[in-house]
């Protein structure tokens, strides 16, 4: 099996406003950007979106190390919060409708097909590839400005 290293950030200019997301993908020595935005969404999901697109990528069934800065996307893997909101009916610990149910249903399916671990890393810090991502995602909003 490949094994694929991804580095994924979402930014958005308000909340919601205009957003970008941004994920680098290394496999084998080679290094591949993908990026894109939104005229109105939320910085959640885009760093959802950057996750699925950056996942959309592989040709075929990968072992990957996913870097995100997005305690949101991380926990809801790592803290078995989509398993629980999937156990309550898409209902979270509030018993509040689920946001982002149509992204997180298209991450299911990546995941599952995927063998994915998530590792949350330090936003804004010194992780290079992590302030790449930021810096690529921020200039994708000023397509919308």
């Amino acid at each position: 099996m490949k094994k694929v290293e991804i580095y994924t950030d979402g930014a958005c200019s308000g909340n919601p406003g205009p957003g970008g997301y941004a994920g680098i993908l290394f496999y084998n020595g080679k290094e591949k950007v993908i990026s894109g935005g939104e005229e109105t969404t939320t910085n959640n999901r885009m760093e959802l979106t950057a996750v699925i697109k950056a996942l959309e990528v592989l040709k075929e069934i990968c072992e990957v190390n996913l870097y995100t800065d997005s305690a949101y996307v991380c926990n809801a893997i790592t803290q078995n919060w989509l398993t629980d909101w999937q156990l309550n009916n898409w209902k979270n610990s509030q018993k509040k409708s689920v946001l982002n149910k149509d992204l997180w249903l298209q991450l299911i399916e990546l995941i599952t097909r995927h063998k994915v671990n998530f590792i949350k890393v330090k936003g804004h810090s010194d992780n290079i590839n992590n302030n790449r991502c930021d810096e690529i995602a921020r200039n994708e909003i000023l397509k919308f400005i």
